[in-house]
């Protein structure tokens, strides 16, 4: 199983990359870069690949919506070039708050523009002539289309390191995630809750999986979650509250009602009341109680957080429930802290 460590969006690129070395000799094995409508994970990205040597750098994620399919194409290229062949194209259709409240893009057909995207992103690895004539992406641009007709099929220029960089989507809706099986790499489900996986995620996985090319290879399962390994009671519970209001934030609060994946996720876990509390509450602008409505069940079943001999149950559960990489983010009041966590996880993980 491959550790990996999520970078927060409050802690800068300098002061990340200070430490990246500690982690890296602790076992990490993948740094994954957020973006949402923080800074660039692009230029974060290459500046980490100047400071690493064996950790992939993966971008965790950028959206299908804001770079043109071309500019992701290219963008993965010259990561991929300058980590030495160590990115990974992490790609997500976000959602409308962001897509539309933050870059002013109509947030529409995610799932087919996702598909178009991997396509174009695969033609320009391969350095063939750009050509794509999709329901929502056509390379060159026709007349018909709004371009001007001077348009041509171009090659990309430089030969990538790599000509099949690897793909992960992050995906929760039962179709992306059927696409991401069919398609990626590997797939990123956040809050990974690996004893109730298989009745929120089975079906999609196998329909998608039934369509996948074995070239591809074995669909890697990137599981979100919290780490941090303790013996001080009060600590753990410390690191909980962090994980609640976490959970909190997305099932209640990121997303409007009847349109938050998050929710439904919880749902599909197995809470829908919970969830509807939790919602209620939040958008109510109770987060507190909205925090406090969350099962405990849920809370300490997608984190790894606690004595070293329940973290390492934990691990197994989530290797039993199909998880394949484990993207923690390590908990702790000092660096000394989550460094420790992250080397015990490194011990823990088969």
């Amino acid at each position: 199983m491959r550790i990996g460590m999520p970078l927060s969006y409050s802690v800068g690129v300098r002061e990340t990359a200070a430490v990246i070395g500690e982690y890296e000799a602790a076992g990490v094995d993948v740094v994954f870069v957020g973006e949402a409508w923080s800074f660039d994970a692009v230029s974060q990205l290459g500046y980490l690949a100047a400071r690493t040597t064996t950790m992939q750098l993966a971008a965790g994620i950028l959206n299908v919506y804001s770079r043109t399919p071309a500019l992701l194409a290219m963008t993965a290229a010259g990561l991929d070039a300058v980590s030495g062949g160590r990115f990974i194209l992490g790609l997500g259709a976000s959602g409308p708050q962001v897509i539309e409240g933050f870059h002013g893009v109509p947030y529409t057909a995610p799932l087919a523009r996702t598909r178009e995207v991997v396509e174009v992103c695969r033609t320009v690895w391969r350095r063939e002539p750009l050509v794509h004539d999709g329901p929502h992406v056509q390379v060159p641009l026709s007349r018909e289309r709004g371009g001007s007709g001077l348009g041509k099929p171009l090659t990309l220029i430089n030969r990538p390191v790599r000509d099949r960089i690897p793909l992960m989507l992050a995906a929760l809706g039962p179709k992306n995630v059927a696409l991401a099986a069919e398609l990626f790499e590997a797939w990123e489900p956040i809050f990974y809750f690996p004893e109730r996986a298989a009745d929120a995620f089975g079906a999609p996985l196998a329909e998608g999986a039934g369509r996948r090319d074995p070239a591809l290879g074995p669909l890697d399962v990137v599981a979100d979650t919290h780490v941090l390994v303790t013996e001080d009671a009060d600590e753990e519970e410390r690191a909980l509250r962090r994980v609640r209001q976490h959970l909190a934030l997305y099932v209640g609060g990121m997303g409007a009602r009847g349109r938050n994946f998050y929710n439904d996720l919880a749902v599909r876990y197995g809470f829908p009341d919970a969830a509807r509390e939790v919602q209620d509450h939040y958008l109510g602008g109770r987060p507190l109680q909205a925090a406090a409505a969350l099962p405990e069940e849920l809370v300490r079943g997608v984190s790894l957080i606690g004595p070293r001999g329940f973290v390492a149950e934990r691990v197994a559960a989530f290797a039993e429930g199909g998880a394949t990489t484990l993207n923690a983010a390590p908990l702790g009041e000092d660096h000394a802290t989550r460094l420790a966590s992250v080397a015990a996880l490194r011990e823990l993980a088969p």
